[in-house]
């Protein structure tokens, strides 16, 4: 999981459904999503198996979307493990932009963390 896209999306129905068949049709697999929404808006944080053909799927579709590095962080599987790398990132000014659970392993989750400045997360997180 290279790049994570966080893709801005109605937040109506069929919004999903139709992100999702545009992908499709070109032949690209999801490797990671989660979705959400409040008011008009909804979003899609996704990793998927290519990175180029995905841009132009957006860009033609026209979908407001950032993308940035993903990080992958063993968290703490715990009440408040999510939280303290959270807050140390917050404490470092770096801004988290997407965030996807990709696994579970004795006593970790390992989530992938898309943020603004990725040198600096490394930094704060210990990944250098």
């Amino acid at each position: 999981m290279s790049t994570q896209f966080v893709v801005q999306l109605a937040n109506r129905p069929g919004a999903l459904a139709d992100l999702t068949r545009a992908l499709a049709a070109q032949g690209i697999d999801l490797r990671g999503v989660s979705v959400g929404g409040v008011g008009a808006h909804g979003y899609a944080v996704m990793a998927t198996t290519d990175d180029t053909a995905t841009r132009e799927v957006l860009r033609a579709g026209g979908y407001p979307y950032v993308e940035g590095e993903t990080l992958i962080v063993d968290v703490e599987d715990r009440p408040g493990g999510l939280a303290a790398v959270a807050e140390k990132l917050a404490v470092a000014g770096v801004d988290i932009r997407g965030v996807l659970f990709v696994g579970n392993a004795e006593g970790k989750v390992q989530t992938a963390f898309s943020v603004d400045d990725v040198a600096r997360a490394r930094k704060v997180l210990g990944l250098d």
